[in-house]
């Protein structure tokens, strides 16, 4: 029978920040039947998905920022999910993780002790860059140093390439095309895993060797290269050798979540080198179906892969232990 789930990569948009976004994305957004309303909305609809999808708790946060969101649009916006779910009528089904101005490391920060201690949120999900850059400089050790503190994980999601980083993925074949190679289809993930060995290769996690990151859809590439990564890794202290190989980063700093991906080959690879208790069920909601995602987890259930107790742990027990949220249910 299959056990009450978490979902981590669970997604909204509160007004404040769909007002910021550009406009074309938002267009976008509308184009696809009833997404935009669900991106909207926290009530009968979310919740009935959840019921159909066997999710106990979910972790909402703010779907694609592009660019980078301001500070006032991020503190808006996260007051505006805080009281959408203690004004739900199911309070207890839900958590959240935060939006942050990650163009703006000191205001990231800030961001996030005032939501984590005002709002009990769990952490934040923040674009994987800002206009391009990644958060692998010094500059962003203010953000890396207050998720220590305050003991919560930084969700690097993907985003849409940058403007320049987009004409790579053009070719011979219509625009959208390419628009989807550099996102969903392909060119998003691979920069997700680039930015976990680019805060790696930076020392980041030397300097903070307690920081929690959480990477979505199996892993975004890195662990079907973790073997091949590890060994090139040897390749890169020629100018300052790492505290910790990047096998031992892998194995105490970071979390992956199922999200969006429903057959079993991902999660094969995943479990042959990641370790059990750091692989947590997410979906994608509501790009993605909850109740895919259940069907999924039946045919894992299924497949002998796991155990009984490391299919709990997947199911809610890895995520219980690193938000300290209790699945009801």
């Amino acid at each position: 029978m299959t056990p009450p789930l978490i979902a981590l990569e669970e997604h909204y948009y509160s007004s404040a920040i769909f007002s910021s976004l550009d406009p074309r994305f938002q267009h976008q957004l509308s184009a696809i039947p009833g997404l935009a309303n669900s991106l909207r909305e926290v009530g009968n609809e979310r919740l009935a998905s959840m019921d159909d999808g066997h999710i106990a708790l979910q972790v909402i946060s703010h779907a694609f920022t592009p660019g980078s969101p301001s500070a006032e649009n991020c503190r808006l916006g996260n007051d505006e999910l805080a009281h959408a779910i203690a004004s739900s009528g199911h309070a207890e089904r839900y958590a959240a993780f935060a939006v942050l101005p990650v163009g703006s490391p000191s205001e990231s920060a800030l961001e996030l002790a005032r939501t984590v201690s005002s709002h009990h949120f769990v952490g934040a999900l923040v674009d994987n860059h800002a206009n391009g850059k990644h958060f692998d400089g010094p500059e962003y050790d203010v953000l890396w140093s207050q998720a220590c503190e305050l003991d919560v994980p930084i969700y690097l999601h993907p985003t849409f390439p940058s403007m320049e980083a987009a004409k790579g993925f053009m070719g011979a074949y219509p625009l959208n095309v390419g628009i989807s190679l550099g996102a969903a289809g392909y060119g998003w993930h691979g920069d997700v895993g680039l930015h976990v060995l680019k805060l790696f290769c930076a020392g980041v996690f030397d300097r903070f060797p307690k920081l929690k990151v959480v990477v979505g859809h199996f892993g975004e590439t890195l662990p079907f290269m973790l073997e091949r990564c590890e060994d090139m890794s040897e390749r890169w202290g020629g100018w300052g050798k790492r505290e910790r190989g990047l096998r031992r980063v892998w194995d105490e700093n970071v979390w992956v979540t199922t999200s969006g991906a429903w057959s079993l080959g991902p999660m094969k690879c995943l479990v042959e080198n990641t370790k059990v208790d750091r692989v947590l069920y997410s979906v994608d909601y509501p790009f993605e179906s909850n109740g895919k995602g259940r069907e999924w987890f039946e045919k894992l259930e299924a497949s002998g892969l796991l155990s009984e107790e490391e299919l709990r742990g997947v199911a809610y027990g890895n995520a219980e232990a690193l938000l300290r949220v209790k699945a009801k249910g």
